[in-house]
């Protein structure tokens, strides 16, 4: 998984990365709340850890200026024991849990087993991008008219959807799409971006995923 985390203590932020990628995890880490919204703005993350009492941008304001944006990343909040009108706030603006200081590394790294083992729960059902909506559930792409897509289609387009007008590697949607299948590779990513090409323009919708083989590649509308 990829995990932004914003802590503005120094050491508690060393502490929170290092452990976190021993335990195999990639991690963007930032001091304020500004900086986490403007890497949400450029990345995909599978989760983002906002500590509340932040400088320059607070945890509450960047969660809601991350959700504004359409980010479905799960969120955690960190939040002290005498914060619990911000951690109904932080519910409420949209996160998706919180964790109270001071916690114990191995309850964070065990959320974060429960969030991989979870993940599809924390996904809609039905997902919007311009003028195209995808049901994860009935596997159908709906625009102009519809089309119905396989397994692998469909969560690659669910994919393109939740980051939609970010840059995607090969890499990382080889990791999410892909992750039970040891012999993906480029090739694969490659073929089912022009699976879902040619099924955008058979329903007629005007969106577009940009990006050439072995490149990154970004859904616009």
């Amino acid at each position: 998984m990829k995990i932004l985390v914003a802590e503005d203590e120094p050491q508690l932020l060393r502490v929170l990365t290092v452990a976190m990628q021993k335990a195999g995890y990639e991690v963007d880490p930032v001091d304020n709340g500004l900086k986490a919204v403007e890497h949400t703005k450029e990345n995909s993350y599978d989760v983002i850890i906002l500590d509340i009492m932040m400088p320059v941008m607070d945890g509450i304001t960047a969660l809601k200026k991350i959700r504004k944006s359409g980010d479905k990343s799960y969120i955690l909040m960190l939040t002290a024991k005498s914060e619990i009108d911000d951690r109904v706030t932080g519910l409420d603006s949209g996160a998706d849990d919180y964790i109270t200081k001071p916690f114990s590394l191995k309850e964070l790294l065990a959320r974060l087993r429960s969030k991989e083992r979870r993940e599809d729960d924390f996904t809609p059902n039905e997902v919007s991008v311009g003028d195209v909506t995808l049901n994860v559930s009935e596997q159908e792409l709906v625009s102009h008219n519809s089309i119905r897509l396989n397994g692998q289609e469909t969560q690659l387009m669910d994919y393109f959807i939740l980051n939609e007008g970010k840059e995607l590697s090969t890499e990382e949607l080889l990791s999410h799409v892909w992750r039970n299948d040891k012999d993906a590779n480029s090739d694969i990513v490659w073929i089912y971006v022009s699976y879902l090409r040619q099924k955008l323009q058979s329903i007629q919708s005007s969106v577009k995923i940009n990006g050439i083989k072995d490149g990154n590649y970004s859904l616009v509308k």
